[in-house]
């Protein structure tokens, strides 16, 4: 058999294919193996590049292929789409891989260290919890409705309002009723205490990580959002710039150019939706903050975002100050800076 240069390893739970060409392009070897076969194959191939999609396990076996001694190169699913060349199965998409991480053009994934997966399952599971207490509370509401009561949104309207309601007994809820709303407040509660001990395990991280704490720094970027940027981006290095930060978080506008006439979309909302959501969200607060002062005919404190309030829709504005706020984090991580606010901010 040729010497292995290429292996295009597709991932699964139990079990992986591989497809292995030589330095020539010629395949060599299409092979199933089982996780536990994993590990002593790998083991004893001489170093070679593999490439793989990011998809679950795969900065795990990343570190664990890295460790004995190979080239792994990491992509995103969708860019290994196009060399899928006919139905898709497990020895097709094996094959795509291997014919993907050879491109020159192919732009791969930056992989993740245990500590930083570990920040962004915290994330991820704070925001399934918020998740079932939304559905929580929006049943509530429902069954509330059912006889005549509608409370006002907010989180804190049904930790504070629902007690007394079970208590009238002048109102027309059932016995039944009552035991029910009952639990489903104590899953309410619980939900929201569960959250909250997540979040404070993040504050705990965010105190003892220099890189989150400089970018807690930019206006509109709290705990969560810095949290999240430093686990999700890490060093930064795996942008050439801000902008390419900004497009992986679908902060950019889409294309819809041809014959050489530009036409630009809105966003394209393409990558990680989460932290483009908390970016957003940050840039809305401070965007309050600066039309609040301008309706009190104080200075807003940012010349630019108030020169595009005139020309623009706020939420527009929202995303552009995003946008930029994704560009500055970029290079507070990539050039270890600190943020320095703008005499005309100050």
């Amino acid at each position: 058999m040729n010497k292995i240069s290429v292996i295009g390893l597709d991932l699964a739970k139990n079990t992986f294919q591989i497809h292995a060409v030589d330095e020539n392009g010629k395949v060599v070897l299409r092979k199933q193996l089982s996780r536990r076969q994993m590990h002593p194959f790998f083991a004893k191939l001489p170093p070679c590049l593999i490439g793989m999609e990011a998809c679950g396990g795969a900065h795990y076996w990343y570190r664990t292929l890295t460790g004995s001694g190979h080239r792994v190169r990491l992509m995103a699913p969708a860019f290994v789409k196009p060399y899928l060349k006919s139905n898709k199965n497990d020895r097709n998409d094996a094959e795509a891989i291997c014919e993907a991480v050879q491109r020159p053009s192919m732009r791969f994934v930056a992989p993740k260290s245990p500590q930083q997966q570990a920040v962004l399952h915290l994330h991820h599971a704070r925001r399934q919890l918020v998740r079932q207490r939304v559905a929580v509370g929006n049943h509530i509401r429902a069954v509330l409705a059912e006889y005549g009561i509608c409370l006002p949104p907010g989180v804190k309207v049904v930790t504070q309002r629902l007690p007394a309601l079970l208590e009238d007994l002048d109102n027309a809820l059932p016995m039944l009723t009552r035991h029910l709303l009952a639990e489903l407040k104590a899953e309410h509660d619980g939900l929201i205490e569960r959250a909250q001990r997540l979040e404070a395990q993040l504050q705990a991280w965010h105190a003892t990580s220099e890189p989150s704490r400089r970018l807690e720094s930019i206006p509109g970027v709290g705990v969560l959002t810095a949290t999240a940027l430093a686990a999700t981006v890490g060093d930064g290095l795996g942008f050439r710039n801000g902008r390419q930060l900004a497009a992986y978080l679908g902060l950019v506008p889409r294309q819809a150019s041809s014959g050489g006439k530009d036409r630009l979309l809105g966003i394209s909302k393409r990558g990680d939706g989460y932290l483009r959501s908390l970016l957003v969200h940050g840039a809305r607060s401070v965007l309050r903050h600066i039309r609040r002062r301008l309706q009190a005919g104080q200075p807003g404190g940012n010349p630019w975002v108030e020169t595009l309030l005139q020309r623009s829709h706020v939420n527009e504005v929202a995303v552009a100050l995003a946008n930029k706020m994704a560009r500055m984090a970029w290079v507070l991580l990539a050039r270890n800076e600190h943020y320095q606010v703008m005499p005309s901010q100050a």
